[in-house]
This record gives structure tokens, C-alpha cells and sequence, in this order.
């Protein structure tokens, strides 16, 4: 008997969206499975962004649709997603910088507070037991990105590398069913950037995660599929290894055609 493959928990289909006279998306569609990593990459200008912010509910498209769990998505907006179970990190760290690392996390946690607003906004009812166990939940997190140690220090004290951490304990605190990753490797060095990749495979055991990069290299180390663009089309989707050698993809990347015959 074969193994049934899980329904997807985010569809995107027919997706185009048009900016004037510019096309900046055509006919895309994508889908991605529980427990499975995603990935989403194209030259600069190939509307990498603009279908994260469709599917973000930063903008609508003329045509076609994004799902959640086979419901689709028709008004939602971006302060929607942690309801639904989507957490999304920016391509900058927007951490709050009058608030501890460990506070920065514990944000990410909110709706996970049993008290409600009244509790939060008057410190009566549920308010202290949801905090504690907030906190230690935070901290966890911040543990798992191996940031423990920051947990007291102001973003702006640390280390580029410790903040993007940061913000990745504050995206997972809360378990979130899809991760939406915008750029997560953009200004990393090497070792930081294996601590991604590490992170990026051990979010995938857990969640489904949809990965926009640059950095090749990681998204063919982190992705079961790859979705490319060039120009607002999928040009090839599949898995790293028929990505890799797909004559489209490298055309779109290196602008130069492979001809068939020809030597050197």
C-alpha cells in the first residue's frame, strides 16, 4: 500500500498581479505539505516578493488564489497569520529595540496567553501563570537557536548573527503550523549560515516552511522542492537535484543558453 501523501497547508494557484502595465506575477501557483521545506527562488526582479506578500495578505492579486488548509483565503491580512498558524519573518530583524531579546521572543508567544487581553492589560486573572509559562517557553527557544545567553541583552547590543537568531526564536516560539522565511540568510557568515541550515532542516520535522534565498547553496542543502521564477513565471519547479541541472534555471540566472554541440 502506498503512503498517502498529506494535504498541502498552503496552496497558491493561478496567482497574477499586475502592477500597472508591469506583470509582476503570471498564472504562479506553489503548495506546501506539513513537514516539508519549500523553496522559492529567481533572479532579482522575478516576483520572489510579491508572491510572499500575496500570500502574506499584503496584496491582493487580479487573479487567482491562495488556500489554508484547503479554505480559501479571501480578505485575510497579515495580522491574521499567527490565528491561522503562520508565522513569517521580514527580510530585516524588526526586533523591537526597547525590549530584551527574551521580551522580543515572548512577543512572538502572545497568542498563546489563556487570560485573554483583560489579564494582559490589568494583571488580574491568568496574567502571571500566562507569563511564566511564556517566558520559559521563550527561553527554550531562544536555547534551541543557542541565544540563551542574550536572553537580558538589548538587540542593539548584540551581534548581527545572535539578532537573526533572535528573530527566529520569536517566528517558532509559538509553533506555528507554515513558516514563511523571507531572505533568513541575507548579511550571515559561514558559521552562522550553518546554523541556519541546521535550523531550516529541524523547522522542517515540525512545520511546513516556505523558504525565499538567495544563498543557493542553502536552499539546495534545506529544500525537498524548489519553485523558480524569472520574470513573474514558474520557469521549473522539482526537487534540488533536477533544479540544479535544469538548463532554464541556469539560463535565467547566468542570461546565457546552453547550446546543444558546442565545446568549452
Amino acid at each position: 500500500m502506498r503512503p498517502t501523501t498529506p494535504d498541502p497547508l498552503l496552496t497558491a494557484e493561478g496567482v497574477t498581479v499586475r502592477f500597472g502595465g508591469l506583470t509582476a506575477l503570471n498564472d504562479v501557483g506553489l503548495s506546501v505539505a506539513p513537514g516539508s521545506v519549500v523553496g522559492l527562488i529567481g533572479p532579482n526582479g522575478a516576483g520572489k516578493t510579491t508572491l510572499f506578500n500575496v500570500v502574506s495578505g499584503v496584496l491582493r492579486p487580479q487573479s487567482g488564489s491562495v488556500s489554508w488548509k484547503g479554505r480559501r483565503l479571501r480578505r485575510h491580512r497579515p495580522h491574521h497569520l499567527a490565528d491561522l498558524g503562520i508565522a513569517r519573518t521580514l527580510q530585516g530583524l524588526n526586533l523591537f529595540p526597547g525590549l530584551s531579546a527574551l521580551d522580543n521572543v515572548m512577543v512572538g508567544a502572545d497568542r498563546l496567553c489563556r487570560g485573554g487581553a483583560f489579564a494582559m492589560l490589568t494583571g488580574l486573572g491568568r496574567y502571571h501563570s500566562d507569563e511564566r509559562r511564556l517566558r520559559e517557553r521563550a527561553m527554550a527557544a531562544l536555547a534551541e537557536f543557542g541565544a540563551a545567553h542574550a536572553a537580558r541583552a538589548m538587540p542593539g547590543t548584540l551581534p548581527f548573527g545572535v539578532q537573526k537568531r533572535v528573530a527566529l526564536a520569536r517566528a517558532v516560539v509559538a509553533e506555528p503550523e507554515l513558516l514563511l522565511l523571507d531572505e533568513p540568510a541575507g548579511g550571515l557568515s559561514g558559521e552562522d549560515m550553518a546554523a541556519l541550515a541546521a535550523a531550516v532542516k529541524s523547522f522542517g520535522s515540525r512545520m511546513g516552511v516556505l523558504l525565499v534565498e538567495h544563498h543557493m547553496d542553502l536552499v539546495m542543502d534545506v529544500c525537498d522542492h524548489i519553485v523558480v521564477l524569472d520574470f513573474g513565471e514558474v520557469i521549473a519547479a522539482g526537487p534540488p537535484e533536477r533544479i540544479r541541472s535544469d538548463p532554464a534555471v541556469a539560463e535565467a540566472y547566468l542570461g546565457e543558453p546552453e547550446e546543444a554541440g558546442t565545446d568549452g
